[in-house]
């Protein structure tokens, strides 16, 4: 079991002391809110897990390493922040299609680019959500302020990754 699953867990159980401090309402609503929950989100995982199996095995090897490797350098890197810019949905469709290009030769940094990109820049979540309720010019102004974001992320990755020694962060 990973770090962080371990810290997710130990999260889990503290806040199910909680609940049960606070009597059998609270563990009712929140057992109640946890089945609305898996309700919700398991059929995801159901088909974007085993989309990202597939996708890792489509995906050629030659094709994720040309675009994306780690000695794609600058160009690497600013095709994956076009790539996560435009990348719709949220992270059951992003995340499976970032493992598979990862596990099929993308560069660790190049991905970082990528899911940053995704993150912050989500040309998707600008044109039905930002534009229309916060404004264009609102939209526009926090679009360009953000676009050297994922690059430098990705650049600040290719540096951590620099200073670690082969094979820390790995698939």
């Amino acid at each position: 079991m990973s770090a962080a699953a371990v810290i997710v867990w130990a999260a889990a159980l503290v806040a199910l002391a909680v609940v049960v401090r606070r009597g059998r309402p609270a563990l009712r609503a929140a057992a109640l809110q946890t089945g609305t929950s898996l309700r919700t989100v398991l059929p995801t995982l159901a088909l974007a897990l085993p989309a990202a199996g597939f996708l890792t095995v489509l995906v050629p090897d030659r094709f994720a390493a040309a675009l994306f490797g780690a000695e794609t350098g600058l160009a690497g890197h600013l095709l994956a922040t076009l790539v996560g810019a435009v990348l719709p949905g949220g992270p059951f469709v992003s995340f499976p299609v970032v493992l598979a290009l990862w596990q099929s030769g993308a560069g660790t940094a190049q991905m970082v680019t990528l899911i940053s990109a995704w993150s912050v820049l989500a040309v998707h979540r600008l044109v039905v959500w930002e534009g229309p309720l916060l404004g264009w010019r609102f939209a526009a102004l926090r679009l360009v302020a953000s676009l050297p974001l994922p690059l430098a992320s990705g650049l600040a990755a290719e540096a951590i990754l620099a200073l670690l020694p082969p094979g820390t962060v790995g698939r």
